[in-house]
């Protein structure tokens, strides 16, 4: 069965079904993973690496290939579980696309996830920290963070109902997306069932300063940053202008969402649930 999306912001007419990426008129797809499969198998390793060994940010996890951790569902989506063992160690998943774009100048450029988080009440997530975002790719190439670049499209933290778009770019610490904040907007996440996180890169303008990097959910706008405001074409460049791939994991502690406490729960309740990520390009 196919349900009518209004994006209304972008004025696009879009057709989703239960286990597809939708198509926007106006837009081509360019790529795309469902995440089909059966259950319990692995991701698309033609299209992800599943990382290991990575701890950023004082977070706890140790992230890992297990199914226990990172799986098909077998319904055409993703789950990304944290879990707890019986002596307290914390493990979770974390993927990157090799999948890698540049957004064109004289178009716009769209990315999208659909994702919901797992049922565990809100009391029982202290210090899980769930995310879409995207990373540059020069730091692939010897690029510290964060003059790489960072477009964080979604990210929660300790089960809260609010989402937050974030850029990060420049130098450590202050610059010009005064890190280690960035610069950031936030919205109301109405529940913890499925909805659609978006970036919007608009590089039809005349001059770089005019150029948007916009944010949604479910199709309203809650941030939007311009070449304008970061006022360095170098910077923008890094932000507009340059290689990025997408990351979906589900971290525990760390600085920001603070340590698990007693209540905290693992296991499916307490996963990130991702039906697709696709990328897009105006006609």
């Amino acid at each position: 069965m196919f349900t009518k999306i209004l994006a209304s912001v972008l004025a696009l007419a879009a057709t989703v079904s239960a286990e597809g990426a939708p198509a926007y008129g106006g837009f081509r797809t360019v790529w795309v993973d469902t995440f089909d499969g059966p259950a319990g198998s692995a991701v698309n390793s033609n299209n992800w690496n599943v990382i290991t060994g990575l701890k950023v940010n004082n977070e706890w996890q140790d992230y890992t290939t297990s199914s226990q951790n990172l799986q098909i569902s077998g319904g055409a989506t993703v789950q990304i579980v944290p879990q707890k063992d019986s002596s307290g160690k914390w493990t979770s998943a974390r993927i990157e696309s090799k999948y890698k774009f540049t957004p064109p100048a004289g178009t716009q450029t769209m990315v999208e996830a659909k994702l919901r988080f797992g049922d565990n009440s809100i009391a029982n997530k202290q210090g899980l920290w769930p995310a879409f975002w995207l990373l540059g790719d020069s730091i692939h190439n010897g690029v510290g963070w964060p003059t790489c670049g960072e477009l964080d499209a979604m990210e929660t933290v300790n089960g809260q109902l609010t989402g937050y778009g974030t850029v990060h770019c420049d130098v450590y610490p202050g610059g010009v997306c005064n890190e280690s904040n960035g610069i950031g907007g936030t919205v109301s996440i109405p529940d913890q069932s499925w909805h659609n996180w978006r970036i919007v890169w608009d590089r039809r303008a005349s001059t770089w300063t005019g150029e948007t990097i916009t944010w949604y959910m479910d199709g309203k706008q809650f941030h939007q940053i311009s070449g304008a405001r970061i006022n360095n074409q170098n910077v923008w460049n890094s932000l507009a202008n340059s290689p990025f791939f997408f990351i979906l994991n589900v971290a525990v502690g760390g600085d920001w969402p603070g340590a698990p406490n007693s209540a905290t729960l693992g296991g499916w309740g307490s996963m990130m649930e991702v039906a697709y990520v696709a990328h897009y390009i105006a006609n």
